[in-house]
């Protein structure tokens, strides 16, 4: 389950920062020729390290930060049109791919303690 959880994240990360840069840079930026909006995947490339190297602190803290891309998701998917809006709605999808597979990781290696 552990390990499950971890490709998932880790494969969910990256194709989100990948279509976060695809997103506004060529498939649908709100200027042509791209916008300083793809730099939105800064953040995501932080916990990208950590994740990969399945650090328990790291899928905590990511948990949270993705919440933010969900939210940027479910946003544009109700005001954008066209391809934006399915683009969107792709985020939408990974970022709850990425949160249900960081969170299930980050509890599948709790220390458990005496009960």
């Amino acid at each position: 389950m552990r390990n499950f959880c971890r490709l998932a994240s880790a494969l969910s990360l990256a194709a989100l920062i990948a279509l976060c840069l695809a997103w506004e840079l060529w498939l649908a930026p709100l200027r042509p020729g791209g916008s300083l909006l793809a730099l939105k995947a800064l953040p995501l490339a932080l916990p990208l390290r950590g994740v990969l190297a399945g650090e328990r602190y790291t899928y905590q803290w990511s948990s949270l930060l993705i919440l933010a891309y969900f939210i940027e998701g479910v946003t544009r998917a109700w005001s954008d049109k066209g391809p934006s809006q399915n683009l969107a709605l792709a985020e939408i999808v990974l970022s709850i791919l990425f949160f249900v597979a960081a969170v299930s990781y980050a509890r599948a290696t709790q220390a458990r303690g005496n009960s």
